[in-house]
């Protein structure tokens, strides 16, 4: 099967049950696992977002809504060019990903019969139904299953983990978790969960619901014990780098997340932007900056550090 991914979270998916070599196409954004660098681009950015700050970007997505434009665009010759089977793409954020209109539309116009495969989750159990739906459209059904049964294991061991240590008195730590800079956004969709399932309490986010601008006011006003920053799209270069050149909030160092030293820059972008397997590492990294005691070590290398 010839399949394009128009996500780079499909094509951590694809990767992911072995069918590396069938993907001949993938976004200019597709970087994991390193393999997918070289498979051909099917989609460019509408604008040069290379070293944009925040403000930039979030002024390019308003503008974005507002048109009902996408900041991506297919290459329409490049796509036929894969002659692809399967093309995986998404509905669920017109802004950061081609929109599913013009894939169909584009789809609609090649030779031969494709098949355009819709991946729309907004929670962990959804993310684990999209991987075993890659797998039912690819014939890799049992890859599937292995993959999300390896994941679920994994959520039991840290469930177990974050249910005896509640059962001992630990308490639930207060968490925001922030998903945008310049202006904040609280976050949305499956993050709020993953941060249950590590054992916090997410103070502004609604799981299953959008991601929503909020001000640093109201992160004041809730106060939180740990503070993590993950922008969207950003991995943990880019979020220092675009946390250092901002100026600090009013009352910054009045928050108990900064008085005790709690606040966390992360890879956004790889643990919790992308709606894939890693969505398991995204949870594991939060339990280890909820609770070190119990789970010291178990975050990826390089996922996080320590930001004043």
């Amino acid at each position: 099967m010839r399949i394009v991914s128009l996500l780079p979270s499909a094509t951590e998916i694809v990767f992911a049950l072995g069918l590396g070599d069938e993907l001949v196409g993938v976004t200019h954004e597709c970087d994991y696992p390193p393999e997918a660098r070289s498979i051909p681009v099917v989609t460019r950015s509408v604008h040069e977002l290379a070293g944009a700050s925040s403000q930039h970007i979030h002024d390019l997505v308003e503008e974005s809504m507002r048109t009902r434009r996408a900041l991506y665009e297919l290459d329409e010759a490049a796509l036929a060019a894969a002659a692809p089977d399967l093309i995986l793409t998404q509905e669920l954020c017109r802004v950061c990903a081609v929109g599913y209109e013009q894939v169909n539309e584009v789809a609609r116009r090649l030779e031969g019969e494709v098949t355009v495969l819709s991946l729309e989750p907004v929670s962990v159990e959804g993310i684990f139904n999209a991987i075993q739906a890659v797998g039912a459209m690819t014939e890799a059904e049992d890859a599937a299953l292995d993959v999300v049964e390896d994941l679920r294991e994994r959520l039991r061991h840290v469930n177990e983990i974050v249910g005896g240590r509640r059962d001992g008195g630990f308490r639930p730590p207060r968490v925001a978790a922030i998903e945008w800079l310049d202006p904040p956004f609280a976050c949305g969709h499956w993050v709020p969960e993953q941060v249950r399932l590590a054992g916090g309490w997410e103070l502004l986010g609604v799981e299953g619901g959008r991601s929503v601008e909020t001000t640093w006011a109201a992160v004041r006003e809730v106060d939180p014990e740990i503070l993590v920053l993950m922008p969207c799209g950003f991995d943990l270069a880019r979020t220092i780098e675009e946390w250092e050149r901002l100026p600090r909030p009013e009352g910054w160092d009045e928050l108990r997340a900064v008085r005790e030293g709690r606040v966390f820059a992360t890879d956004g972008s790889a643990y919790f932007s992308r709606p894939g397997p890693r969505v398991m590492d995204g949870i594991e990294l939060l339990a280890e900056l909820i609770d070190p005691a119990a789970f010291d070590g178990v975050s990826p290398d390089g996922s996080w550090a320590r930001i004043g």
